[in-house]
């Protein structure tokens, strides 16, 4: 049993610098990626702009679709009203 742990132990040694190490990097870097990726939220990329705004003038111009339509209606209950039987 010791015999083991005594051949082990230099493997061991060897192999835990690199674990501190890379647990020391990867708590270096952890601010500046947690900050990135702040910043990607926060931000707005051309993609989504450009997405966002084609929602938004589809949506408006469904909106002036649907008045034009009632006023074509409302323009054409007057007519009948007024007497005109073919208004268009």
């Amino acid at each position: 049993m010791t015999k083991t742990i005594m051949l082990l132990a230099p493997a061991m040694l060897l192999m835990l610098p690199g674990c501190i190490a890379r647990t020391a990097v990867d708590i270096v870097t952890l601010p500046v990626r947690a900050g990135a990726q702040a910043a990607d939220w926060a931000t707005t990329s051309q993609d989504e702009a450009d997405r966002n705004y084609g929602r938004k003038m589809r949506k408006q111009e469904a909106e002036e679709g649907k008045a034009r339509k009632k006023a074509d209606e409302q323009r054409r209950r007057e007519w009948r009203k007024a007497g005109y039987d073919n208004c268009g």
